[in-house]
């Protein structure tokens, strides 16, 4: 059979641009879309995820694990929530030692629900080997300016593609295909939660004045550690509560696109 072609559906910039060029025949047709859902978008990304719908010829399945948020309250409490650890910033009170925790969000929320998705399409069941026969072609929405978080699949089955880096395409170059396609700019994909978040996300966030408020109950209820942890956690890189952490660009703190978030399924 003829591999079935996947594209991973950040609904950022650079995958919806993936999404509308594959629609315009600038890149050959897709069998589907997903999109991995945290329950932890800013409201702007789900809007859009909406209307892009609508743009679009080819399914989009939307799956999930189950809201992050949520499992970070959970673990707050003391209750097992597999994978929900982010990369909060960390604080020793007694001996003053910095850290930051190990990342096994990208894996629980997002990586694994489309790979059960995709051997959904394949009409594979848990627990079965997915047949030779079968394999999956998967597109990423990651472009030419962040071509260190290209990786090959782990998996036989399938094989990762990276069009908008084939094009030599950065997320400038994106914006400007948007635009000239009269599209709306997307707003950049990622969990309002995320401690990858630069200044100037937080202060984009902090204008929606709900979702700012949420996030900043979030920081201040994970503050006393999850599930295996005994330090402060902190959603800013200062170590200080989000509402009072200096929020400056020129105090800036790295970012989705700084290429710490590697997976290659957030942000994009």
């Amino acid at each position: 059979m003829a591999d079935l072609r996947i594209l991973s559906l950040g609904a950022g910039v650079q995958s919806s641009c993936l999404a509308l060029m594959i629609e315009h025949g600038e890149i050959p047709m897709i069998d589907a879309a997903i999109f991995a859902d945290t329950m932890g978008e800013p409201a702007d990304v789900y809007k859009w995820l909406e209307k892009l719908k609508t743009l679009i010829s080819f399914p989009l399945y939307i799956v999930s694990n189950g809201s992050l948020r949520k499992g970070l309250i959970q673990s707050n409490k003391g209750i097992y929530i597999r994978g929900t650890t982010i990369p909060l910033y960390t604080l020793n009170k007694v001996t003053g030692n910095k850290g930051i925790l190990r990342r096994q969000c990208t894996v629980t929320f997002k990586i694994e629900p489309v790979k059960k998705q995709i051997r959904t399409l394949l009409g594979v069941q848990k627990g079965q080997r997915v047949p030779k026969d079968k394999s999956i072609k998967q597109l990423f929405g990651i472009s030419l300016d962040e071509m260190i978080r290209m990786r090959s699949s782990p998996d036989k089955y399938i094989t990762f593609e990276y069009p908008l880096i084939d094009k030599r395409m950065t997320r400038n170059d994106c914006l400007k295909w948007m635009d000239k396609h009269k599209y709306p700019r997307p707003t950049k994909s990622a969990c309002t939660f995320c401690p990858y978040h630069s200044n100037k996300s937080w202060l984009k966030l902090k204008e929606n004045k709900t979702e700012w408020d949420d996030v900043v109950e979030l920081d201040k209820t994970i503050r006393s550690g999850l599930l295996g942890t005994r330090d402060e956690l902190y959603l800013h890189k200062s170590r200080v509560p989000l509402d009072k952490a200096e929020l400056e660009p020129d105090k800036d703190q790295l970012d989705l696109f700084d290429n710490v978030c590697d997976e290659g399924m957030c942000g994009v």
